[in-house]
């Protein structure tokens, strides 16, 4: 359906006051009640796309039918053309106007296709794609001429439905809101009755009940709501409003049957039970099958509707048995409910065909029932505000005698309130230091969080922070505060023999301490030396900081004894924290270290060879620059093992490895591949530059004495194969494979030599 106007709230809350006074005007619709003809089938095509059925009249192939909709003889058919003269008249902006179609349609005029909803494939077969009404825009000249409709229906009905009438597309939109306004004001009127069950079921002790009277006046709202004309024109998407029109129809039964559950509790009503228990899995099933596209949700109104009768006769058995021993409301609210079901089962069978198409009034059973559920509200609301004023009396008693004991207990709370929070405030910030201290990755970052946060974990105190440097012969200030306008404190302090020695704090909350703070704050002379430790997997404990906090003045007086040890306490245990999460951050960068290094010669490893040569053969691709790799083996090593001992053997690896590591460029990447050889990525270097550089190195190491525990072991040489990237391989991925098979040559021809691939 082509959209009317754009949707605008404004624009809505106009035409429905328009459409109070456009009843003159929508009467001037011209209704489409004769000249209808059908013919079962599907038409052929041309080879330009026209349906050949409306190019040829062939009278004797039409079958006259009052309404085209059903017609007699179906037998299983999905496809069927419905053709009618369109009348004379005098229209501004005509369109053609229906009511709902089963269930996808084509409209055609003069050999043009001038309408469609739904998508027909090859087969003339379609989807499900919901029941809007349909407004067609009509050609000038049309009238006088044949429009043919197509439809293609799986569903229990086949054709147009309701009403066909042509008139203007004003006129249409009045007509519209007109036929919608009372649907949609008890919609919200029901919507209303929800919202207020609701607020019942909280204050009330019957909180099921309402509950469930909450959920069917919900579902009623949204039923009238999605299956109103007018939701067309708050939002275009009908098969969205048609999930919603059956997901609200299907609950229906469901909060009914909860309701009356409640009500005949002490009865044990099993098939009451039964019954919403059945239509709440039919609402999951129907629904969720429609959404994942195994059925149309077209098809699962027929089974429900076949459902819905049989439970209504159902509960009808059980409500007749037990009436008389509900109460008056209970029994107010089944009479309302039985008037809605009574004109949603009319409006039912008018909907199979089984009564002739009109209107049926279901909104008005909707508004019965909202207006029973209104008037027990009123009620029940004037006994709540009973029982809340007696409640207040009694409350109002009960406040005075409980405030009397509060006064006198917060008083004796206050003093500890104010440590408390002393003690918060401080556990807030060093919570906040370790968490930034967390986020890092390396010790290196941690100095600067610590510098920026101390301040605030130590105020009142003020201070000064060190940083380790010089591998602890020395302490390096980082920050220092509470200082202003005195002179500068020591940028470096030399600790050649270990840190300064660290204040222990007293143990104020010792029974045995007979010291008082003032006399241990003239002990240590207003200044204290706190440590920040970490622990090394290598090197054991290590001072990485130190604290320096002098004691400000205010302190001295016997009568802040306890806050003080509170601070100084507070501040102990925050620094061994601190420690904790450095020494965790030492470890983490220290593994990671040690994932990539070899630990005898402190080469990179096989591990950061391997991912570093994939990063370097990809930058090489993309860039076109030369890749060339050398495989480094050291010559007769076994024997040299052999005849000098391991210990020996690594000395001469270590050897081996310094010469490497400061024989080649910094942009070159030295690794250990494995035993004896090693491995070097030349990014950027031919084959030549790579031949010369491995030359020089089998000479600098031919001239290299190896030397262990002072005893001179001779010399050692190396064999060393070169691929290059692109001279020797079309791929840099395979520069490892060459530059291995160089290096078995060069071992072939007698060791000690170069060879390229």
């Amino acid at each position: 359906m082509q959209k009317l106007f754009p949707p605008q709230v404004g624009s809505l809350i106009l035409l429905v006051i328009l459409s109070f006074f456009g009843a003159q005007a929508a009467n001037a619709a011209v209704d489409l009640e004769e000249g209808w003809e059908y013919r079962w089938g599907d038409s052929p095509f041309t080879e330009d796309g026209v349906p050949e059925w409306t190019q040829a009249d062939e009278p004797d192939q039409w079958q006259a039918i009052g309404f085209p909709s059903n017609p007699p003889g179906r037998n299983g058919r999905e496809h069927v053309w419905y053709r009618v003269t369109l009348p004379e008249g005098e229209w501004q902006e005509p369109v053609l106007y229906i009511f709902s179609v089963d269930l996808i349609v084509q409209v055609w005029l003069d050999g043009e296709n001038i309408y469609q909803y739904g998508t027909f494939d090859d087969q003339g077969r379609g989807r499900f794609e919901g029941w809007p009404w349909h407004a067609i825009p009509l050609p000038e000249g049309f009238e006088g001429k044949q429009a043919y409709f197509r439809i293609f229906s799986d569903y229990t009905d086949i054709g147009l439905w309701g009403e066909v009438s042509i008139m203007n597309r004003p006129d249409l939109v009045l007509f519209i809101l007109k036929n919608s306004l009372d649907a949609l004001v008890i919609a919200g009127f029901s919507a209303l009755i929800a919202l207020l069950s609701l607020i019942f079921a909280l204050l009330q002790t019957e909180k099921k009940s309402f509950g469930s009277i909450a959920l069917f006046s919900l579902s009623s709202a949204l039923l009238l709501l999605s299956e109103s004309q007018a939701s067309q024109l708050l939002w275009n998407a009908p098969l969205a409003w048609d999930y919603l029109a059956a997901g609200s129809y299907y609950m229906l039964p469901v909060a009914m049957a909860l309701l009356l559950e409640q009500w005949f509790s002490e009865h044990r009503p099993w098939l009451i039970n039964l019954v919403w228990k059945i239509h709440l899995v039919y609402v999951v099933a129907a629904i969720g099958l429609a959404l994942t596209g195994a059925v149309d949700l077209s098809s699962t109104f027929p089974p429900f509707d076949a459902l819905l009768l049989a439970s209504l006769v159902m509960i009808a058995v059980v409500v007749v048995r037990r009436f008389r021993d509900l109460r008056i409301e209970q029994q107010v609210i089944l009479a309302a409910y039985g008037i809605f079901c009574s004109l949603l089962v009319v409006d039912m069978a008018v909907a199979h065909g089984v009564l002739p198409w009109w209107r049926v009034p279901v909104s008005w059973g909707t508004l019965i029932f909202s207006l029973a559920v209104v008037l027990i509200s009123l009620w029940h609301y004037a006994r709540t505000q009973q029982a809340l004023h007696q409640l207040n009396l009694s409350l109002e008693q009960q406040v005075a005698e409980r405030t009397e004991k509060a006064e006198a207990l917060a008083r004796l709370e206050q003093a500890r309130v104010r440590l408390l929070t002393f003690e918060n405030e401080k556990t807030r910030v060093l919570n906040d230091i370790i968490a930034e201290l967390q986020d890092c990755i390396t010790l290196n970052q941690t100095f600067p969080v610590m510098a920026r946060r101390l301040p605030d974990l130590c105020s009142p105190l003020r201070g000064r922070l060190y940083q380790r440097v010089d591998d602890g012969r020395a302490y390096m200030l980082l920050t220092r505060w509470g200082y202003a306008g005195e002179p500068e404190s020591p940028a470096r302090i030399e600790t050649p023999d270990g840190p300064p020695p660290q204040n222990h704090i007293p143990a104020r909350y010792s029974a045995e301490s007979g010291e008082s703070w003032s006399e241990w704050q003239e002990d240590v002379n207003g200044s204290l030396c706190l440590w920040i430790n970490i622990q090394s997997a290598t090197e054991g404990q290590i001072t990485m900081a130190l604290l320096f906090v002098e004691v400000p003045k205010e302190f001295a007086g016997e009568s802040t004894d306890y806050g003080a040890a509170r601070l100084f306490q507070a501040l102990s245990q925050g620094l061994q924290k601190i420690g904790i999460a450095l020494s965790s951050i030492g470890l983490r960068e220290e593994l990671h270290k040690y994932s990539y290094e070899d630990a005898l010669t402190g080469l990179k490893n096989r591990r950061y060879f391997d991912q570093l040569f994939e990063h370097e053969s990809a930058v090489a691709l993309r860039s076109e620059q030369p890749l060339s790799l050398l495989i480094v083996d050291i010559d007769l090593f076994k024997q040299f093992n052999d005849t000098h001992g391991h210990e020996a053997g690594d000395s001469a690896l270590k050897a081996v490895a310094g010469r490497l590591a400061r024989h080649f460029r910094d942009s070159d990447v030295v690794c250990r591949f494995g035993g004896e050889e090693f491995v070097i990525i030349m990014a950027g270097s031919n084959a030549k530059a790579a031949c010369d550089k491995a030359t020089e190195l089998a000479r600098a190491i031919r001239s290299m004495p190896i030397e262990h525990s002072g005893t001179d072991l001779g010399h050692v040489t190396i064999s060393v194969g070169v691929a290059s990237w692109p001279e020797c391989s079309e791929s840099p991925d395979s520069l490892l494979g060459l530059a291995d098979r160089a290096l078995y040559r060069a071992k072939e021809a007698g060791r000690d030599r170069v060879e390229v691939a």
